[in-house]
């Protein structure tokens, strides 16, 4: 008999969808963010469409919704008991431009610093 140790959902909406919290079990949303930001001269294949569930042009625009992503998994862990939340991608693969970084690994869409600054809420 296989026990299944933790609850996982995968979510990409704008509003983070909260995994149930049964007491026996941890909560995990498995994939979150699907965030989309083409950057040019980055792209796997140019003239292909480059797409993510949500798409934006600016940096701005990437990190105002990466942050609001980002603060529905602390409120989660906070108030739900979150246990752990995957980003979805490290990198842009192929046609989707999900990733933090660019399909070349040469541009780093989100600060490293702005990263480290938001996520250090987890571990106080």
């Amino acid at each position: 008999m296989i026990t299944t140790l933790f609850n996982c959902l995968q979510t990409y909406q704008t509003q983070v969808e909260i995994p149930p919290k049964p007491l026996e079990r941890a909560s995990v949303i498995g994939e979150f963010g699907g965030i989309g930001y083409p950057v040019k001269h980055h792209l796997w294949n140019p003239d292909m469409r480059n797409w993510g569930y949500q798409t934006y042009h600016t940096v701005a625009d990437l990190l105002k919704n990466y942050r609001h992503k980002f603060e529905q998994i602390v409120q989660m862990k906070q108030k739900n008991g979150l246990s752990a939340a995957v980003y979805t991608q490290t990198t842009d693969v192929e046609g989707e431009v999900n990733g933090l970084m660019t399909y070349d690994r040469k541009v780093i869409k989100i600060p490293v610093e702005e990263l480290k600054r938001m996520h250090e809420v987890l571990y106080k």
